[in-house]
């Protein structure tokens, strides 16, 4: 056994630990050079290890006795993306499922569908044993223009009814009674009677002197029978006169090919807005069908004439104060006229604006009509043959010419005498004689020999 000094153990013991040392730091090097020029996949030690987490966990838990679970508030889980996501807040509004056009529509039918009515009538029939019966007359629609129960609707809706009755949107129906009604412009005012306990939807007159061609409108009316339907189109045509009857031309009416259906006249004809431009009144097709093209009275008049009818159950329309006799070619042959056609001046009324005016009448008595009622009416007077900027052919000519008239209003009429056309500035009368009502009704007798 060889024995060392204990400087000699020191010594020996410094320089081992020196050369550790130095075998140390040179690993460390290689190691870090090795890091740098190849990655470690620690992918499965990772996973050993989640492993043996799992393992450990679970041993852990089955070793624990079970635990009645805790209900604690979910914890709001933050969005993986550092820009934080907002949610875009939905209108809550009815109509956002529609196009702009389609909430256009419902509101203009929402606002004012219940201010439609349907009206039906009852007319005086002859049975086969020539007794008096009531029967079911025409049908067609209306508007509420007063929360008092007025009602606008078309002449011809109501004609020859001996009953009225009108039914709202809810279903209860009400008895109207007649305040007037105006041939010319085809309008007529009903009114009923609601509870006071009953509030009426009404609907507004809007302005038809700035339609334009191409503009929207949208009608509500009661076709067959269907109640409340609603039909939309553009303006076709402005300005139109329309003969309705063979006495009756309206003008200025409104062309729409939005449907109009017989159950549609009287019913309202609207912008959209919801107010009245028109009153719906006629279709013109050849099959009879909805497939043709509508009318509508503009509102302009209709305002004028209902104004009137519920102030003075009439429309307060200025007139000349003549007996007018539609020209026809048995006239004109037999006074040896150039011209037959026109409104021949049988009488004009005495101390009337329209004889201080200059307007003739006729001198020469003469019988006219059918043999078994013969009319007397005097030849050699004024023939008009125009209103204004109106040519006057027909009698429904010379009526349509003086529908816008005012009492007082001063107009042009040209006519036509001892062979020469001459121009009158005549100032129109007010109510219309009697004289002159029983001498229209010659413009409906058939042509025949004097």
């Amino acid at each position: 056994m060889k024995l060392y000094s204990r400087s000699q153990l020191i010594k020996s013991s410094l320089a081992g630990l020196a050369v550790g040392v130095v075998i140390s730091l040179s690993s460390v090097a290689y190691f870090s050079l090795r890091s740098k020029s190849e990655p470690v996949d620690n992918s499965e030690a990772q996973e050993e290890q989640s492993e043996s987490a799992k393992t450990e966990i679970s041993e852990n838990v089955s070793s624990q006795p079970a635990k009645t679970p805790e209900i604690t508030a979910p914890v709001a889980k933050k969005p993986s993306s550092f820009i934080e996501e907002k949610s875009v807040p939905v209108a809550n509004t009815s109509y956002s499922q529609y196009t702009q056009d389609e909430q256009q529509n419902i509101s203009v039918y929402e606002k004012c569908n219940e201010a439609v009515v349907n009206i039906t009538t009852q007319v005086m029939g002859i049975n086969w044993f020539l007794e008096p019966v009531v029967q079911e007359g025409g049908s067609g629609s209306g508007s509420i223009i007063d929360k008092r129960g007025y009602v606008v609707t078309n002449v011809h809706v109501i004609s020859n009814a001996s009953k009225i009755n009108i039914s709202l949107y809810d279903g209860t129906s009400y008895e109207g009674t007649v305040i007037g009604k105006d041939v010319e412009s085809d309008i007529a005012v009903i009114k009923f009677n609601p509870p006071d306990n009953v509030t009426l939807k009404t609907i507004d007159f809007g302005n038809s002197n700035n339609l334009k061609v191409g503009q929207k409108v949208i009608a509500i009316g009661n076709p067959f029978a269907l109640e409340r339907t609603m039909t939309t189109g553009i303006i076709s045509g402005l300005g139109r006169p329309i003969q309705e009857s063979t006495n009756v031309i309206i003008r200025n009416m409104i062309q729409t090919d939005a449907a109009i259906n017989p159950g549609n006249s009287g019913g309202p004809l609207l912008d959209t807005s919801g107010k009245m431009v028109g009153i719906n009144t006629m279709i013109i097709s050849n099959s009879g069908s909805s497939a043709g093209i509508g009318f509508a009275v503009p509102v302009s008049t209709a305002r004028r004439v209902v104004d009137d009818l519920i102030k003075y159950r009439k429309v307060n329309r200025g007139v000349l104060k003549i007996a007018p006799v539609q020209m026809t070619s048995s006239i004109a042959r037999y006074a040896g006229l150039s011209i037959n056609y026109g409104i021949l001046v049988s009488e004009v009324e005495r101390g009337s604006s329209t004889e201080k005016s200059g307007i003739l009448g006729g001198t020469e008595q003469v019988q006219y009509g059918s043999r078994f009622n013969p009319t007397t009416i005097y030849l050699g007077g004024d023939i008009i043959t125009g209103i204004d900027n109106i040519t006057v052919r027909t009698y429904a000519d010379y009526t349509s010419a003086l529908e816008s008239k005012r009492p007082g209003d001063t107009v042009t009429v040209t006519v036509f005498r001892n062979g020469e056309y001459k121009k009158l500035k005549v100032t129109l009368d007010g109510k219309e004689s009697t004289q002159t009502r029983s001498s229209a009704s010659l413009s409906d007798m058939q042509e025949s020999s004097l």
